[in-house]
């Protein structure tokens, strides 16, 4: 049979390890990780134009956006 010195030897054992381990599993499975996956896999849609390709394109897409945002108008600003 074990004794209890060597049973409490054991899970301070292995909660030295967890302790280490945590922050590297973390860094790997946790939310930070989670977060720069869906960050690469949004960019990989990305692409660079250059100046003559798709030019009025992206300017209709700027202008697009643009008007799209909301305004304030003077009378509706706190001062």
């Amino acid at each position: 049979m074990v004794s209890w010195p060597w049973l409490v030897l054991v899970v301070v054992a292995a909660a030295l390890v967890v302790a280490v381990e945590t922050p590297r599993l973390e860094r790997r499975f946790g939310a930070e990780a989670r977060k720069k996956r869906e960050r690469e896999r949004r960019k990989q849609s990305f692409r660079v134009l250059t100046a003559d390709e798709e030019s009025d394109e992206f300017i209709r897409s700027v202008q697009h956006d643009l008007e799209s945002l909301p305004t304030i108008e003077e009378r509706d600003r706190k001062t």
